[in-house]
């Protein structure tokens, strides 16, 4: 096992239970929703159709679960997170998910945002595996619309 290694797990593991900062607050519009829809070919009339979503379960479009999930990881920041360099560290992959819930829909015009606590730390393969529990909130609502469990793999 390297140095560079060794060392960023022991930096990663004494972060185990640290949270980031939540990032900015995203409107998610009708717009990306339906951009959204094209893209994955799911245009289920409560993503989509404004008029009858009204009478829906709803009462108004909401955003594909999928949709939340996918744009989670890239909300804007509202500050860097500091903390020790990983030295020799080449690049960071998405490895998957454990488990993804969405307790509650993000309404059309709804603003989401995203706070990440760092869960578990293992060496993998030569690299660091990391799980993190991501929260998604949306503003004004009690339950979050999704909470997930993101497992990332650091490359040295």
């Amino acid at each position: 096992m390297s140095d560079n290694l060794q060392n960023a797990y022991e930096i990663l593991q004494g972060r185990i239970g640290e949270s980031t900062p939540p990032s900015e607050w995203f409107e998610v519009s009708q717009e990306r929703i339906n951009d959204f829809a094209d893209v994955t070919m799911d245009h289920q009339w409560i993503h989509i159709d404004e008029d009858r979503a009204k009478a829906g379960p709803f009462g108004t479009t909401i955003a594909h679960g999928h949709l939340t999930l996918s744009i989670m990881g890239h909300l804007p920041r509202t500050a860097v997170v500091d903390g020790p360099r990983l030295e020799g560290q080449k690049l960071s992959i998405n490895y998957g998910f454990n488990k993804v819930r969405f307790p509650s829909p993000v309404p059309v015009g709804a603003k989401i945002r995203t706070q990440n606590t760092l869960k578990t730390v293992e060496i993998k393969g030569g690299m660091i595996e990391t799980m993190n529990e991501v929260v998604v909130e949306v503003q004004g609502q009690d339950k979050p619309c999704c909470v997930a469990e993101s497992l990332g793999r650091l490359v040295f």
